[in-house]
């Protein structure tokens, strides 16, 4: 009965609305992603399951070098468990408003778009996942982030996840330089 009951939330899940260039934008400064990435910020973040159930929670650490071409990224997570992840990733602007990136675990390459005071990034990634007795394994799955930038030192990001084409739950971050 459990395995039916979340087989139809997955299903329920999957039809939900998500953003969309086609949408409104609400206002806001204009996102320039190399401008706002650039140099020493702090997000906050979780993960959710399709349940709504918060499974983990992290503080991740980000430098960003913009050198004309090259958008580089270092992050480093930590995670509520005291578990670390360091990920760099290396963005290549493409166009007035795209993006190519490449990171450890990444399949092939990212792709971005920017869009007034927002930007939509999707990936497909070996995601490194606790396992049990403290070994770790990695879990293929697709992320489709949605970034909008709120104030000159905020950006808000909601991650959807999937694995084989079927959502497994979402990730919130919030972005924040240093006033």
């Amino acid at each position: 009965m459990r395995f039916f009951t979340v087989a139809i939330f997955a299903v329920l899940a999957a039809c939900t609305g998500k953003p969309s260039f086609d949408d409104e934008t609400l206002g806001g400064p204009k996102l320039n992603l190399e401008e706002f990435f650039d140099g020493e910020l702090v997000a906050y973040g979780q993960f959710q399951d399709v349940l709504g159930t918060v499974r983990r929670s992290f503080v991740v650490d980000i430098t960003g070098e913009w050198d004309g071409e090259v958008l580089t990224l270092t992050e480093d997570f930590v995670y509520e468990d005291g578990s670390t992840e360091q990920r760099i990733w290396s963005l290549t602007k493409t166009g007035p408003d795209s993006w190519v990136g490449t990171a450890p675990g990444v399949i092939g390459q990212a792709v971005g778009q920017e869009q007034d005071n927002r930007f939509n990034w999707r990936y497909e990634i070996d995601l490194p996942i606790p396992a049990a007795g403290g070994t770790s394994e990695t879990l293929r799955v697709t992320f489709d982030d949605w970034m909008w930038l709120l104030t000159d030192t905020r950006l808000f990001n909601r991650a959807y996840v999937k694995r084989y084409g079927f959502d497994i739950g979402d990730v919130s971050i919030s972005f924040e330089k240093p006033d």
